[in-house]
């Protein structure tokens, strides 16, 4: 992977997004723009990729035709956190514009498609989107290469988490701060130490007038223990993949960290309620991913 190329995480959310759009009757989020923002070549190749893990997905399995293979691997191992994940958020956020939101913000924004699929969403409200420059750089390219317009009401955020200051750079950006705002942060705790989301959530506190909502996903304390191959698989890969895996919590500690810094966790969700609230409603061939846990905060005044 180059270094001005989207990260490999971003890459196979992306694909399995847009895998699961194309190939499933009742898909659990139809998201079929991240095709739009690859090759044909580039979406081939990962496919291919995944392929040529399948004994390490599916060890002892024996051989399959490699369409339902790559089906059941995308089903089993990759698509339920990003899919269950990016539905759960944009169902979160219709509920806060019926109660006021007026802007959203995108931490680790990867290749979200929400502001290219809902133009007329991101000129009225405004959408920024946060993420290393290098991230941004490549997915501006993958807009242009698409030939897809560019949101009005979009803007790009460049921010190294590392050194910079996500304030000043969201307010240098035209974010306001008086305005009750939206954030999601999905897929993005599992890899920071925990000071590290500290300081990302003290930020996000400052930022956030009252009312405000912020959700994300979180590894319980259960992940780095766990006995289910495809929770080793996931952590493993990760690893291997230079975005090793680092954080997790109880549910107290959750709780009492987001308390000191003005949130209330308003609904909270583990495996079994993301299976019965977001996988079986739609029909999907898929099971909810053990210890991933989904959680919306509002900003108390």
């Amino acid at each position: 992977m180059r270094e001005n190329q989207a990260s490999i995480t971003a890459l196979l959310s992306a694909f399995c997004r847009a895998y699961h759009a194309e190939h499933e009757t009742h898909p659990v989020f139809c998201d079929r723009m991240p095709k739009r923002l690859m090759t044909d070549d580039e979406y081939a190749a990962i496919g291919r990729y995944i392929l040529s893990g399948a004994d390490f997905f599916e060890p002892g399995k024996g051989a399959a035709p490699n369409d339902e293979m790559l089906r059941r691997i995308v089903n089993t191992a990759l698509a339920p956190t990003p899919l269950c994940r990016a539905a759960y958020c944009e169902a979160a956020l219709r509920t806060a514009v019926r109660t006021g939101t007026e802007q959203y913000v995108i931490l680790g924004a990867g290749l979200d498609t929400f502001a290219l699929r809902n133009p007329a969403f991101a000129e009225r409200y405004g959408v920024f989107e946060v993420d290393r420059p290098v991230t941004q750089a490549d997915k501006i390219a993958r807009i242009r290469r698409a030939g897809l317009p560019m949101p009005e009401g979009l803007t790009f955020v460049g921010v190294d988490f590392s050194r910079d200051d996500l304030c000043e750079k969201l307010l240098a950006a035209g974010f306001d701060r008086k305005k009750k705002t939206f954030f999601s942060w999905l897929g993005v705790s599992y890899y920071l130490y925990k000071e590290d989301i500290e300081k990302t959530l003290e930020q996000i506190a400052a930022l956030s007038a009252e009312g405000s909502t912020l959700v994300l996903d979180y590894a319980d304390a259960g992940l780095f223990l766990a006995e289910e191959r495809r929770v080793q698989n996931m952590v493993a890969m990760a690893k291997a993949g230079g975005e090793e895996m680092r954080s997790s919590f109880d549910y107290m500690s959750f709780d009492t960290m987001f308390a000191a810094h003005g949130f209330l966790i308003y609904e909270f969700l583990t495996p079994a309620d993301i299976q019965k609230q977001i996988i079986d409603p739609a029909g999907a061939s898929l099971a909810a991913f053990e210890h991933i846990n989904y959680a919306t905060a509002v900003k108390k005044g």
